[in-house]
């Protein structure tokens, strides 16, 4: 069955001719998300999202669960919803070809309207970010290679989402998000930036445990 699409937008893969035999640059996640938020009527599941990404690399989906997870939800709902950015870094590691998600996870659900809300939140820093990425000055000569040592990175980060460090998990999701982003376009610039963002919080991660152990001896203490 053939996929209505809803963003009118004319592309550089519209204006192909049928008969071109370039291969059609995959849509961005931001373009996914927009047609998602207009065709879901109901409650949009984690399942009707990946299927959506299926002509995305293991990078889309990185990206995507990163950005779950910069979303304004409860305290300590990182201790749940950062354990996928866990098992895509593992998945790339392992060299695997195709994305595997837990049962359970693919049944989760957001209500439309919750949907909209999150696409309107999410989708114009994407667009932002899709457009300052590009190819150039990439240090990596295989993809395979590149794949998985970004997504050993992206493991780190992710058992770092995990953690309950109060506001602790924004930035590390924020900068595996941008690692994925410059994996799926190979911009070295953006993976350094990345890279620097994702230590920079483990840092401060680090900085609030031992403050926190510190006053806590120190309360102890007394």
């Amino acid at each position: 069955m053939n996929r209505p699409m809803f963003d009118q937008r004319h592309t550089e893969a519209d204006a192909l001719p049928v008969d071109d035999p370039r291969p059609r640059p995959p849509r961005s996640l931001s373009q996914v998300m927009r047609e998602l938020a207009a065709r879901e009527k109901g409650d949009v599941t984690v399942r009707c999202i990946r299927n959506a990404l299926a002509d995305r690399s293991f990078a889309t989906f990185l990206v995507f669960t990163c950005v779950i997870n910069m979303l304004p939800f409860p305290p300590g709902s990182t201790v749940v919803l950062g354990v996928p950015i866990v098992l895509v870094a593992l998945q790339m590691v392992a060299g695997r070809d195709t994305v595997w998600l837990p049962e359970f996870f693919l049944r989760r659900s957001m209500s439309q309207k919750g949907f909209a809300k999150m696409t309107r939140r999410v989708i114009p820093l994407l667009e932002k970010l899709e457009t300052l990425i590009r190819p150039r000055y990439w240090p990596f000569a295989n993809h395979r290679t590149a794949e998985r040592a970004i997504g050993l990175y992206a493991l780190v980060l992710g058992v770092a989402v995990i953690l309950p460090v109060p506001f602790g998990n924004w930035l590390p999701a924020f900068a595996c998000a941008i690692c994925g982003l410059a994996l799926s376009e190979r911009d070295g610039i953006w993976l350094w930036i990345g890279v620097v963002t994702g230590l920079l919080s483990i840092l401060i991660i680090f900085g609030v445990v031992l403050t926190a152990g510190a006053f806590a001896l120190h309360w102890m203490g007394h």
